[in-house]
């Protein structure tokens, strides 16, 4: 079980913010083989979710991003990352819900976009995005864009 907070990145500590950067490096940098500049000026607009298990340890992460930083228009969900210690346990879900929830509460008038790799779009189907445009390389793996509209209560 993971325990979720959403953190706005001026209120993060060094220890949580350097947790996020170790677990982002781990799995987009090591895991994926992909060496890119993972700081991007986003972060500290950002809000951060953080998923912890019962002994405290960073095992999932999202970055929700106010409209028009990633996307005009849009706000945005980006850098899912569920630890290889908890992959395949269905934490995704869980993440991926609070993430949307906290979107839809600081960007009520503004639908979800996100930018899926390739592979894993049926997952972002089932949590209401569906694919626009053309799959496109984003650091040399393939990708689509996807949008998930405003969840009217």
């Amino acid at each position: 079980m993971l325990h979720f907070e959403c953190i706005p990145f001026y209120k993060l500590t060094l220890d949580q913010l350097y947790e996020i950067l170790k677990l982002r490096q781990e799995v987009f940098v090591v895991e994926q083989n992909c060496p890119y500049l993972d700081t991007d000026d986003k972060d500290q607009v950002s809000y951060h979710i953080l998923g912890k298990d019962d002994h405290g340890v960073l095992q999932a992460y999202t970055r929700i991003v106010p409209p028009g930083v990633s996307y005009e228009g849009y706000s945005s969900i980006g850098r899912v990352i569920t630890s290889e210690a908890i992959r395949g346990k269905k934490m995704g879900n869980p993440l991926m819900q609070f993430s949307i929830d906290h979107c839809e509460k600081q960007w009520p008038q503004h639908a979800i976009k996100l930018s899926a790799q390739t592979y894993i779009t049926k997952f972002y189907a089932n949590l209401g995005f569906k694919t626009v445009g053309q799959e496109y390389l984003e650091d040399d793996i393939p990708h689509i864009a996807m949008i998930r509209v405003i969840d009217i209560k």
